[in-house]
């Protein structure tokens, strides 16, 4: 033993010394890329990749050092709910990167573009470089070499959760899991080569306990949560592509960056429009073929009708194209059968399938140095249609015994269909929601459309125009803003300024998302699913088409053999059907005209709204909350039983309290807390005391409450027991929503004092009329009383009530 180790010792500096002398790097001893991946099928492009079935791993070749290119990992297959959002074929990030070597480590390192010297002082390039942090995506540990090229095992990389599926089911509160690699593998299929682009995909299992609903009704196995990851290695464009520069008013989505190296009297900040590259063959001729068209192709997977429907409302687009002067630009083509969705080659639209009704929407994957736009990838939710079907049948009554069910819900789903494909499309093309277009005639099918609902001469319910079946005005003038190819020797700039200025003179507008949201929002024409020029005239018309709807609504609105209980499932779009009509109501009350308006355009800036406009908008909201609008019939209440067994509740049927049978005073309850809510708003508050005090004509916070309470608490109650139930129903949900706007984190000190002032206010009226009023009123005029004191003794520790909120209604179509 002894001796042993003295030979070990005597030994061990004559190996170092050999190792040193022979061994000058450390993969020359180990075997040539050839000798280490013989038997391995091998994949030659874009990068050569090397697949070993024995051990189920990726070799990886590594040539291309200190060269950019662009890497995308999305989700190939995904976990089937709208709620934790993890979808086939939905894109992660995109970004560009590029391989280091460090000894025997490869680095593939992100270059940080969000910061750039752009300049040909090289000194000043990296100053800015080495300002900011870069990082490392991934450390590789090399294999072997050859001739200039290293063999890397990429396994670890693709069996991997680039998407970011753990924390997605973490942040919805679905439980804490892990990636198992024990449970993973790479996916052959999938896994390609090309000579621009190498696509690589895996199987990654996810294990551990769940704590949420979403994620246990979409998997077999809740503690097994398996999907697809697809990672892209993308050659970048050529340098051929000019960007354009953004500008608020042309309806762009805009990408950035920090350029160091601008003069000081510059702006630091460079923003361009987001696009695909497109140019004509003949720049001077006013129609024009492109060099190379826009091509997106759809799903395989899409069933006839929709398919011929989405194909359709695709294709609008050209018409775009044609009015910049492209001939055949724009064109949609199905997927060919060999091709892969998930091929950064191929602007592809999916027809993606989850558990639940709910998003749509459109990504790119984007070149980050310049904006263009690579890859158009498009997710529309299977069910959405399903939900405009269910509107229709709750409008229109259809399933008459012995006649035959009209075929106007298919119609009125399919031409939602056509709008949104043309509307998820259009921001794969660049192009950011335009919320204002549905009061300038239906400008821009990037609105959210509200079906256009109609009455005709008998009073009868008219879908016919329900949608629209075209591109809109707007439309045409973003994609020429965006696309239009100049001819040399004209000012780019100039002529853009020039299709602006045409635009605004046409009368047409462009207001986008943070600006049309009901919560706060102040807009006056700028909203989600509204419909026309003036939103008082639009909600009045709908609250008529709604009251007809009702009247109608029976056991005809489902069809034979059915349970009757489902009959809340139809009329719960009809019920609150006027809802998004109130929200665009809602924001005229303290609400503020303004454009994106840039020095020198003559636009509108800012402008106060006519004090008659916001007194009409006033009237209108309130009258959403009237007992008879509130109220359902005796005869329907009467075929409504609780839900039989095999039928749950769920989240798009009325929160009730009644354990099981139909609660019609939470109905009243939930919808008179949508627009009561909305006018209480804490930011409308504000800006109601905000404009009052500098123009008195101004309609204050004061004289909002002060009417509100007048058309409810005050009103001498109805002798009807429903509708006088329904009634205090209303008042509760006022006093409520009161109480929040004055103990509001966000409410100022001034609304706070209104609020609470006018509480007391109603305390002391409720106690003169007490003495006069009848025993059911008396109860709920007294428990008011005492609500109101409680709360005036410490008001930011009382509990508040919670009133019920809406079914889910969004999306009707939502991005």
């Amino acid at each position: 033993m002894t001796y042993r180790i003295y030979q070990l010792f005597f030994l061990l500096p004559i190996l170092l010394i050999g190792c040193a002398a022979s061994a000058p790097s450390s993969s020359s001893a180990t075997g040539s890329i050839d000798s280490k991946t013989a038997g391995m099928t091998k994949y030659e492009g874009f990068f050569t990749f090397y697949y070993d079935k024995k051990s189920d791993k990726i070799m990886l070749v590594v040539d291309k050092f200190d060269q950019e290119f662009l890497y995308v990992n999305s989700l190939a297959a995904g976990v089937g709910s709208n709620d934790i959002g993890l979808d086939r074929n939905q894109l992660g990030n995109d970004r560009i990167v590029k391989f280091e070597r460090r000894g025997p480590k490869i680095l593939l390192i992100e270059p940080n573009y969000k910061y750039r010297a752009v300049s040909d002082n090289e000194d000043e390039v990296n100053s800015v470089r080495d300002a900011f942090a870069q990082s490392v995506i991934h450390g590789f540990q090399l294999i072997t070499e050859q001739d200039g090229k290293v063999l890397v095992d990429a396994t670890d990389f693709f069996i991997s959760d680039s998407h970011g599926v753990a924390n997605s089911l973490r942040r919805s509160n679905q439980g804490s899991y892990s990636l198992d690699k024990s449970r993973s593998a790479i996916y052959l299929p999938r896994t390609k080569a090309f000579p621009e682009n190498s696509e690589f995909e895996a199987t990654v299992t996810f294990t551990g306990q769940a704590q949420g609903g979403y994620i246990r009704s979409v998997t077999p196995n809740s503690s097994a949560i398996t999907v697809r990851v697809h990672h892209s290695f993308v050659q970048l464009p050529d340098n051929n592509y000019t960007p354009r520069v953004f500008d608020p008013r042309a309806g762009y989505i805009s990408t950035s960056y920090f350029d160091y190296a601008t003069p000081i009297g510059e702006p630091l900040e460079k923003i361009f429009i987001t696009r695909h590259r497109l140019n004509k063959k003949d720049p001077s001729a006013a129609q024009s073929e492109p060099e190379e068209p826009i091509i997106y192709y759809l799903d395989r997977g899409t069933p006839e009708p929709v398919r011929s429907a989405l194909m359709e409302g695709a294709s609008w687009w050209n018409q775009a194209f044609e009015a910049a002067g492209y001939i055949n630009a724009f064109q949609v083509k199905m997927l060919p059968e060999e091709a892969d969705p998930m091929d950064v080659r191929y602007n592809v639209i999916h027809w993606v399938h989850r558990s639940t009704r709910g998003w749509s929407y459109g990504t790119s994957v984007l070149d980050p140095r310049t904006g263009e736009i690579i890859k158009g990838n498009v997710l529309l939710g299977s069910l959405r249609v399903r939900q405009d079907y269910l509107i229709a049948e709750g409008l229109l009554a259809p399933y008459k015994k012995g006649e035959k069910a009209s075929d106007a819900m298919e119609e009125m789903a399919l031409a939602r269909l056509r709008q949104l494909a043309a509307h998820e499309v259009g921001h794969t093309l660049g192009l950011a929601h335009s919320y204002s277009s549905s009061s300038e005639e239906r400008a821009s099918v990037m609105d959210y459309p509200h079906p256009k609902i109609k009455l005709n001469s008998e009073g009868e319910i008219d879908l016919s125009d329900a949608y629209d079946d075209k591109i809109g005005t707007w439309d045409k003038v973003a994609i020429k803003f965006g696309y239009q190819d100049f001819p040399k020797g004209k000012n780019e700039k100039e002529e853009l300024n020039a299709i602006i200025d045409q635009s605004l003179t046409d009368g047409l507008t462009f207001i986008s998302d943070q600006d049309a949201r009901p919560k706060g929002g102040a807009h006056p024409y700028a909203h989600l699913w509204d419909n026309g020029k003036s939103a008082v005239d639009e909600l009045n018309h709908i609250l008529e088409v709604r009251r007809v709807a009702l009247s109608n609504f029976g056991e005809d609105n489902i069809k034979e053999g059915m349970p009757y209980a489902t009959l809340e499932e139809v009329l719960v779009p009809i019920y609150y059907l006027h809802r998004y009509q109130t929200e665009a109501v809602a924001k005229i009350i303290g609400g503020l005209n303004y454009r994106y308006a840039l020095k020198g355009d003559g636009q509108l800036i800012t402008g106060l709204i006519d004090p008659n406009e916001q007194k009409l908008a006033l009237g209108a909201l309130l009258a959403t909350i009237t007992p008879e609008r509130l109220m359902l019939t005796e005869d329907l209440l009467a075929i409504i039983p609780p839900r039989p067994m095999g039928y749950s509740r769920g989240r798009e049927l009325i929160d009730i309290r009644t354990d099981l049978t139909f609660d019609p005073l939470a109905a009243a309850e939930s919808a008179a807390n949508m627009s009561v809510s909305l006018l209480f708003n804490s930011a409308r508050a504000q800006r109601l005391v905000e404009h009052h005090a500098r123009d008195p004509k101004q309609p204050g916070l004061e004289a909002i409450i002060d009417q509100t309470l007048a058309f409810t608490w005050e009103q001498k109650p109805s002798s009807n027991g429903y509708k006088a139930e329904i009634q205090r129903t209303v008042d509760d949900v006022v006093l409520t929503q009161l109480m929040n706007l004055a103990v509001n984190d966000h409410s100022s000190e001034q609304v706070k004092a209104v609020a609470y002032y006018k509480i007391i206010e109603l305390k002391d009226w409720l106690q003169s009329v007490l003495p006069k009023s009848e025993e059911l009123q008396k109860a709920h005029f007294t428990y008011a009383i005492h609500k109101i004191e409680e709360f005036i003794k410490t008001p930011e520790k009382f509990k508040l009530p919670e009133p019920l909120g809406t079914p889910d209604g969004s999306p009707i179509g939502m991005d």
